[in-house]
């Protein structure tokens, strides 16, 4: 069972990071213009935000697989 312990792992360090950084942005360059030589590009910062429930969730599950994948592998051992 070490898939389930190691996907409640990524899930949880997951969740947790979506905690800690709720928002993160990302820059798109953009041609506008292109004009033989001549070309002009313009630079665009988009911004996503990511729900608080998001991140609970994504902890909570990641918790719960690694409790079901610890109790699994305890009963086979």
């Amino acid at each position: 069972m070490r898939g389930l312990l190691g996907l409640g792992i990524v899930l949880l360090l997951g969740g947790l990071a979506m905690l800690a950084w709720p928002a993160f942005t990302y820059t798109t360059t953009e041609k506008v213009l292109d004009v033989g030589p001549i070309e002009v590009t313009t630079e665009d910062r988009d911004r996503v935000e990511l729900p608080p429930v998001l991140g609970i969730g994504a902890a909570v599950a990641g918790i719960t697989l690694i409790v079901l994948g610890s109790r699994r592998a305890g009963r086979t051992a």
